[in-house]
């Protein structure tokens, strides 16, 4: 194999790495950035519960 050739596949390889690695970076991105992209609803308060009022019983 020459000299020209190594050096070729070696470019071809280091370009289909920075290729996986990208794709792999713009899909993590892609699902993460969904959530931030959402509409968002007013916040409900919670309601304090009411319970029923129980008298003493040793009266």
């Amino acid at each position: 194999m020459s000299l020209t050739m190594a050096i070729l596949m070696l470019v071809g390889m280091w370009l289909s790495v920075a290729a996986a690695m990208l794709w792999g970076v713009l899909r993590i991105v892609r699902r993460h950035s969904q959530q931030h992209h959402m509409p968002l609803k007013p916040a409900v308060k919670p309601q304090p519960v009411r319970r029923a009022r129980r008298h003493a019983g040793a009266h």
